[in-house]
């Protein structure tokens, strides 16, 4: 079997075990979306339809959640995540392969920004209970401050395991 195709089928394994523990109990934000997306834009990057992977676990975990955890379907509000995703995907895309513990952390630091100016800005337009002008948004993102430390503490520590199970991994094998 090619190097090539162990490594795909590698970062493909870590992309869907982060997509699942978006089904089990955790804090409010503090998921692995945002590395997933990071991991996904680094190392998928390189073959054609790849995207797909990280954002059909994506999807498939919103299927699960939407009709089984929350009874709601998507929303004007859901597609702010996928706008997100898409971005934080071409973040990875940047960072490429050849990632260090800097690169990783500033790739994480920006994955959680995107996310939150992107959720947050869809929010203030979408509630009626923000005022659409700068002092609803001020406030829009004033109430999402506290999710936005949870986003950042589950982008870091889910691409600091993802990046770091796959270097391990890749060494092991010895795949570089």
């Amino acid at each position: 079997m090619k190097k090539a195709n162990i490594s795909f089928g590698l970062a493909t394994l870590i992309v869907l075990a982060a997509a699942t523990t978006r089904l089990l109990p955790h804090p409010y934000n503090f998921t692995a979306i945002g590395a997933l997306a990071l991991f996904g834009g680094a190392h998928f990057s390189g073959r054609n339809l790849a995207w797909m992977i990280p954002f059909t676990a994506l999807f498939l975990s919103d299927v699960i959640l939407n009709t089984l955890v929350y009874h709601s379907s998507f929303s004007w509000h859901s597609s702010g995540t996928y706008v997100a995703f898409a971005m934080i995907y071409l973040i990875g895309k940047i960072l490429g392969t050849n990632n260090t513990l800097k690169s990783v952390f500033a790739g994480s630091l920006a994955a959680s920004l995107v996310f939150f100016l992107i959720t947050n800005l869809i929010c203030w337009q979408s509630m009626a209970v923000y005022t659409k002008d700068m002092a609803g948004l001020l406030a829009c993102f004033t109430a999402a401050l506290p999710f936005f430390w949870n986003t950042l503490a589950g982008d870091l520590t889910y691409a600091a395991i993802m990046f770091g199970a796959y270097n391990i991994s890749v060494r092991q094998l010895k795949l570089a």
